[in-house]
């Protein structure tokens, strides 16, 4: 059961065979959200119109779709039945009546025209799970306007941390937004769902996209405001992705230790001498300096000769990845990473393994309406009362050893939601984010203050234990004992070394979930490899679209973290529910890279299908959109981010211009502005040089035309819409002070007056609390553990 768990088994049950979802969408985030729960066993239903979702003809390399759907849409919708019921009439009511959970991609305007109303549907069918995906929630000023995912991202500050400063910024390429919202919503489902099964009311669940996004950069206000620091401009890694012999090199520096290893592997000692080049932000400063010192080294070798030697200094360095070679990796052909699809081609697996349960195969591709005949689900059996709103995961333990930040990401979720998370760290080893990227010199509890950990450890107590001691580990097993989660993202050998196994922990407590987030899975010929989200986003396509395609490609930044903690966070869930109906806990594995490889899915499928090799397009994105990135008029740094999706918009900002002269009858089709892209373009970046950014930003959303500010991430916190929802909320540490912490995507639940009950915990803040709680310690025991080094509140050393 250590080793890699095999995925596809017949003789495996999955996790979630009971749930009844009805899905309306129209976007990514919907379907993906649907598919995430058809993995995991859930009869998906999928109510769409009678010439069928758009999707199902979308190609991003705007390849013809003729004879069939596009591959995209069989690959987030195979197994789901299709119905084509008119809006709000008998059948459609009855549907939605009979599911357990009901997502829908609508703001409020469209989901009343739709008939969709979660309060009289809730009144009706108080157990039911009603999740609303759309651009900016259901309140707040935003809440009617237009957006895309490029204008999600500038108003999340995304683009405007990312890009050299002599060039315009740069979005994430691809829709990761998307799968990131989806994601969130299959979560949230699930932890309301939970409560539903133990007598609670249902929930209508509120999903912002901007928030969602917003939760995708590194909390970076909190950066400027605890190390104090002014907000982050644009920059980019020093050393990043940079050309070797023979391509491209992804380079990846998080910690100090790895900077020194990294000089040493490239033969450049004079990089060691400089203590400013152990932080990225004191590479970027010297990045001409650095380049110059490593450039010629790498010239000499190749791709897999500087990955080879990075591997020998566990160094997290990797080849780039992009959809023509993702599926000849070593790690997906050994792993068997990706499965064949019934359309005809191959999709990535669901990015969860479990040793007891398995996914749903993927099935056929449902043709609109094919299901139109079956009759409705019948009506579950409702209690006459049902109990008062708890938090959804009110009841769960759980042990979180992770660090860095997708780990941290997931319990954070899990905690946000009433899970008693107990974070596990040791003065030997604390969790590295707390003072990776940078620290304070001038107090003397430096590492308090890093801003990714505060960010992703509030309503966490905080435990010390030494697991190389015998009294560290039996605590830990104590812990584990009493728990229903433990969750870690070591490398794989770490847990073994202490003799934690999962075989270990599930004797001590056989219901439990033990979730493992390795870089690259339990096994297989990657398994002992280093790497961090840029690592992941760098293998798996995202950062080959992520750029301006006369420059090497763009590493996002670190947003994979997130999305790998919260689909760990979904598969938790998944696998306590099945724990929690048959008394059978199991290890779930959750390779990173899978995770990221499911959001890129796209790429691989697309070449394919089609052989068309998706690649950079600065900021205009794929598929038959007009849109960039503009420089706006005025002395500062100001750009604005603009999407023109059909042919309404196109007529509206053709209305806001006057009328220009260039506009003619040619470009008032979609095909026709596809052929005139680039002089488009041109013209609009003069245009849009001569207005001044917020007032060009709020003249186009009155007309309907998706349009943000590209802002700093560490100036989030002015974002009116962000403000109104609540997605920020103060926080005293003993520490730092006051501080905005940011929330789940979600509006507050029914009775809930805030997300964030307790700030991030100081370095085994808890210890005494939690080891006398759980694992009855007296004070004598306590004390004998901290003269032992076994616990303590500082780092060893200081």
């Amino acid at each position: 059961m250590n080793g890699r768990v095999s995925c596809g088994s017949n003789c495996r049950p999955a996790p979630l065979p009971e749930l009844r979802v009805v899905e309306i969408s129209d976007r990514i985030a919907g379907g993906y959200c649907g598919k995430l729960l058809t993995d995991a066993g859930a009869q998906v239903r999928k109510i769409e119109p009678p010439q069928g979702d758009w999707l199902r003809s979308y190609s991003a390399g705007c390849a013809p779709v003729a004879g069939g759907d596009a591959p995209l849409f069989s690959y987030l919708n195979a197994g789901k039945q299709s119905l084509t019921f008119a809006p709000d009439s008998e059948r459609w009511r009855a549907e939605l009546a009979a599911a357990d959970v009901v997502v829908v991609t609508a703001d409020r305007a469209r989901a009343e025209a739709l008939g969709i109303d979660p309060r009289r549907l809730l009144a009706d069918s108080p157990r039911a799970v009603v999740v609303t995906i759309s651009d900016f929630g259901w309140s707040g000023p935003y809440a009617g306007r237009a957006a895309s995912e490029l204008t999600l991202q500038a108003w999340a500050g995304s683009p405007g941390f990312r890009g050299d400063p002599a060039g315009p910024p740069i979005s994430i390429g691809g829709d990761l937004g998307e799968y990131m919202g989806g994601v969130y919503a299959a979560f949230g489902a699930l932890a309301v769902r939970r409560r539903v099964e133990r007598g609670g009311p249902g929930e209508h669940l509120d999903l912002s996209m901007l928030e969602a996004m917003t939760a995708m950069q590194s909390s970076e206000w909190l950066h400027s405001q605890l190390l104090r620091r002014p907000p982050i401009r644009r920059t980019l890694e020093v050393p990043s992705i940079e050309p070797a012999k023979d391509g491209y090199i992804g380079i990846t520096m998080v910690t100090g230790q790895q900077w020194l290893d990294f000089a040493a592997m490239v033969e450049c000692p004079q990089l060691e001498e400089n203590e400013q080049l152990r932080f990225q932000i004191g590479r970027w400063e010297h990045r001409d300096f650095i380049r110059a010192q490593i450039g010629p080294w790498l010239a000499e070798r190749t791709v897999a000769e500087v990955v080879e030697l990075g591997q020998l200094f566990r160094l997290p360095i990797a080849a780039l990845g992009n959809g023509s070679t993702i599926r000849d990796t070593e790690y997906v052909r050994e792993r068997g990473a990706f499965v064949p699809n019934p359309a005809g081609f191959h999709q990535p697996r669901p990015p969860w393994l479990m040793s007891v349960c398995a996914p749903a195969p993927p099935r056929a591709t449902a043709a609109a309406g094919a299901d139109d005949g079956r009759p409705p689900w019948p009506p579950r059996e409702n209690p006459q009362e049902v109990q008062p709103p708890d938090l959804p995961l009110q009841g769960v333990r759980v042990v979180d050893l992770t660090a860095f930040w997708a780990g941290p990401a997931a319990t954070h979720l899990l905690a946000a939601f009433g899970a008693d998370v107990v974070k596990v760290e040791s003065i030997q080893r604390p969790d590295g984010i707390r003072y990776s990227g940078g620290m304070r010199t001038d107090v003397d509890d430096w590492w308090e203050y890093g801003w990714v950990f505060h960010a992703m450890n509030t309503n966490k107590r905080s435990v010390t234990l030494d697991l190389g001691s015998t009294e560290g580990r039996g605590a830990f097993l104590a812990l584990a004992a009493g728990a229903d989660v433990v969750i870690e993202n070591f490398s794989p050998r770490v847990m073994d070394q202490f003799g934690l196994t999962a075989e270990v922990l599930l004797q001590a407590n056989p219901r439990l979930v033990v979730a493992r987030m390795p870089a690259f899975g339990l096994d297989g010929p990657w398994r002992d490899r280093v790497g961090f989200a840029p690592t992941m986003e760098q293998i798996a396509g995202l950062a080959w679209v992520t750029g301006l395609p006369e420059t090497p490609p763009i590493t996002p930044r670190g947003a994979c973290d997130p999305l790998a903690g919260v689909h760990a966070a979904f598969a938790v869930l998944a696998a306590l529910s099945f724990a929690e109906r048959t008394g059978t806990g199991q290890l779930v594995e959750l390779p990173m890279l899978e995770t990221v490889l499911n959001a890129t899915a796209i790429q691989a499928i697309e070449h394919e299908v089609f052989g068309v090799t998706l690649g950079r397009r600065g900021n205009r994105g794929h598929g038959g959109s007009i849109q960039n990135v503009y420089r706006c008029a005025g002395p500062d740094d100001d750009w604005i981010a603009v999407t023109v999706r059909d042919d309404r918009q196109w007529r509206a900002l053709i209305d806001l211009m006057g009328h220009p002269h260039w506009c003619d009858e040619a470009l008032s089709t979609a095909a026709g502005r596809a052929q005139s892209a680039d002089d488009i373009d041109r013209r609009l970046a003069a245009w849009f040089a001569g207005q001044p950014r917020d007032a060009a930003v709020e003249r186009l959303a009155g007309a309907g035309i998706p349009a943000a500010p590209v802002v700093s991430p560490s100036l989030v916190t002015e974002n009116p819409q962000l403000l109104a929802r609540g997605f920020f909320e103060r926080l005293e540490h003993a520490s730092v002070g006051g501080a905005l912490y940011p929330c789940p995507p979600f509006a507050l639940l029914a009775g809930q007056d805030r997300w964030l009950r307790r700030p991030p915990p100081r370095l085994g803040e808890h210890n005494g609390e939690v080891l006398r709680e759980r694992c009855g310690l007296t004070d004598e025991q306590l004390a004998t553990l901290a003269r032992n080094g076994v616990i303590g509140t500082r780092p060893k050393g200081l």
